[in-house]
């Protein structure tokens, strides 16, 4: 059969389980994570073989070491992954859960009830432990999921994807509700991107080419995000210093990762006693700083020129951009033009400011003296979450359980009927 054939008759199957996974109960789902939880760990040492088999090939291709890295499960990873299991457990199941009931002037009671999205395809890069993330929050909210992961881990993800099919058998669920892409053919994910009669959504995690290819393909829903290009504006009176310990939390904490401090907007009028503290606490920090020529003097050394294309960057190391500005309202028009609609921070002391930065700054999450970092869905009180989306619809921001449905309109009556 041919790769579009073939991902046809998967996504069919899928279909076909989704309609049992939006029926069944909060007891089988939960029952399904921990009898995942128990494979992790008894059957540990088949996935960590498939992953060496990953690791050597990809070694013998040269793959880089961050990659290899990512690519890297370890018993510190399996038992993280079974870990997510039971705290998903926890988590209260969206489905069937009914918000806002209220009565209409004729009695009628109408509300919105939580109802999975259906089909959901997750296509991935290098991560192979995001194939049970990926998969146990999509199963809990009730859908279906389809898992394609990247070639470099396809044998790391059949381990895996064996575990979710089993572990769901055992709880009386159907194994076809979570289904991996086994080919590493690219021509598979044309194909999905067609298949909007079976899939309802796709989820791509990986750069952003990856994402900009699914996206210019996909004839289904995409949440996506293109690029964490995150900025912090420290205001004319912030405390100093809170403000240099939430830019270097932001930016060092964890560089790599899509919630980190890439720009840094500073008022003119703190600029001159801020910027020399900070410059010494990112260079204790390991900080490369690339400046606008007014922040450049006032950094000292480590600090260099800023390249035009050095705003609107997302550099994925300790690195920062950093520019003065005359007012607020030069920091949200920067922000307009090079941000991702990711994450943006204000600090400051003023809290009519702080309000009118909140309103106006367009990101899925804005926050008032606090790190960028908690964009993040177990910050954010979501208890884990499948991604940050920076489109608006269907979800803004950190996607957990409840994104991971949508609400359908319910209306409880008493016999009453339409006049007019």
């Amino acid at each position: 059969m041919s790769v579009a054939t073939d991902m046809e008759s998967l996504a069919q199957k899928a279909r076909e389980a989704s309609r049992a996974m939006a029926a069944a109960s909060g007891a089988a789902k939960d029952a399904f994570l921990e009898a995942l939880a128990g494979l992790l760990s008894t059957r540990r040492a088949d996935v960590l073989a498939a992953n060496v088999r990953d690791l050597e090939k990809a070694r013998a291709a040269g793959m880089d070491a961050p990659r290899l890295d990512r690519l890297t499960l370890t018993p510190a990873v399996m038992d993280a992954m079974a870990g997510a299991c039971r705290e998903i457990i926890s988590l209260p199941d969206p489905v069937g859960a009914i918000e806002a009931l209220r009565p209409r002037p004729n009695g009628l009671l109408v509300g919105r009830m939580r109802v999975p999205l259906g089909v959901i395809c997750m296509i991935y890069e290098s991560r192979p432990n995001v194939t049970i993330d990926a998969a146990i929050l999509c199963l809990k909210a009730g859908n279906a999921v389809i898992l394609k992961g990247g070639s470099e881990a396809l044998a790391s993800n059949m381990a895996l994807a064996a575990l979710l099919r089993e572990a769901l058998a055992a709880a009386g669920l159907p194994s076809d509700a979570a289904q991996l892409v086994e080919t590493a053919d690219r021509a598979a994910v044309a194909a999905l991107c067609k298949l909007d009669q079976y899939i309802d959504v796709i989820i791509p995690r990986g750069g952003e080419g990856l994402i900009r290819a699914v996206v210019s393909q996909a004839t289904m829903p995409v949440l996506k995000h293109f690029k964490g290009v995150c900025h912090a504006y420290v205001d004319e009176g912030a405390r100093e210093d809170r403000a240099e310990k939430v830019v270097v939390n932001a930016k060092a904490q964890r560089p790599g990762v899509c919630n980190a401090l890439e720009c840094l907007l500073v008022h003119a009028a703190i600029g001159p006693t801020f910027l020399p503290r900070l410059g010494a606490a990112l260079r204790r920090a390991g900080v490369a700083m690339r400046a606008c020529p007014r922040a450049l003097p006032l950094l000292g050394e480590g600090a260099v020129p800023a390249a035009p294309d050095d705003f609107g960057q997302e550099f994925h190391d300790l690195v920062l951009a950093v520019k003065v500005v005359d007012s607020m309202d030069e920091a949200l028009d920067h922000i307009h033009r090079y941000g991702s609609n990711h994450t943006e921070v204000i600090l400051t002391e003023n809290h009519d400011r702080a309000m009118e930065f909140l309103r106006r700054a367009d990101a899925s999450m804005v926050g008032v003296n606090c790190s960028t970092r908690f964009n993040d869905g177990g910050e954010l009180g979501l208890g884990a979450e499948i991604g940050i989306s920076t489109s608006k619809l269907h979800s803004y921001g950190p996607m957990g359980l409840t994104e991971l449905t949508s609400a359908k309109f319910v209306t409880l009556g008493q016999g009453q009927v339409r006049g007019g």
